[in-house]
């Protein structure tokens, strides 16, 4: 069988089972999820709360890592890396947006989209932060406070610090859920173009159908299990 790496084949869960003890009982999150993800495919994954999506993401950004199965991503076994190996792939391969932006109100715009390169040791990466800021037109909003600007500019900027050392993996958890219809149209059609021009994966978990309709893949859970893969 061809590598992931060469078979185009980002992200690969084989046979995933994620299992949390609750009130000393045993509480399944995933039971055996076994999904691809391409260079470039922008997946939706959808289903009610508790079906196991924001599991899937932290299992696939090698934030949490499975029961059993396995989790490889770029060809590399999650569950294989020591915690330097583990950071390595986090920084390098793999961009996060929240749904409640995460960004840190005493920096600026541009020194929080820097903020990924310096905690790489990046030196003298405020250009390329620049860069990502004029990619999601915000370049002239680089010197102000997270406080002023507007829940899509904030989210914009989200999207431009995930990006910003340039990964192959972007991890969007509800990146529309605080926004308005019309703004929230903007961000995804802007996860789109990272798809198309940049190769770059786009897993992002929603509850919105209309949402999950503009992606290449919805993945539908239920009950930590894959219940149904429409490609579009």
């Amino acid at each position: 069988m061809l590598s992931e790496e060469r078979s185009g084949v980002l992200l690969r869960l084989q046979e995933v089972k994620k299992e949390y003890v609750s009130d000393g009982q045993p509480v399944k999150a995933l039971d055996g999820v076994t999904l691809d993800v391409a260079d470039g495919e922008f997946v939706a994954l959808v289903g009610r709360s508790g079906c196991g999506k924001s599991t899937l993401l932290n299992l696939s950004g090698a934030m949490d890592f499975p029961s059993s199965g396995k989790v490889l991503l770029g060809g590399v076994n999650t569950l294989e890396l020591d915690d330097a190996g583990l950071t390595r792939l986090r920084r390098e391969k793999v961009g996060f947006i929240f749904q409640s932006f995460q960004l840190l109100h005493t920096l600026s715009v541009v020194e929080n989209v820097e903020l990924p390169l310096l905690l790489a040791g990046v030196v003298g990466g405020r250009a390329q932060a620049m860069e990502r800021l004029k990619w999601v037109e915000l370049a002239d909003l680089g010197g102000r406070l997270p406080h002023q600007l507007s829940g899509g500019q904030m989210q914009r900027v989200a999207i431009a610090r995930a990006l910003v050392h340039s990964p192959r993996l972007v991890l969007a958890d509800e990146p529309t859920g605080n926004l308005d219809t019309s703004t929230g149209d903007v961000i995804l059609k802007l996860l789109k173009r990272i798809a198309r021009e940049q190769g770059t994966a786009i897993l992002m978990a929603t509850h919105s159908l209309e949402a999950a309709a503009l992606s290449d893949t919805i993945v539908r859970l239920r009950d930590g299990a894959i219940a149904e893969v429409v490609r579009q």
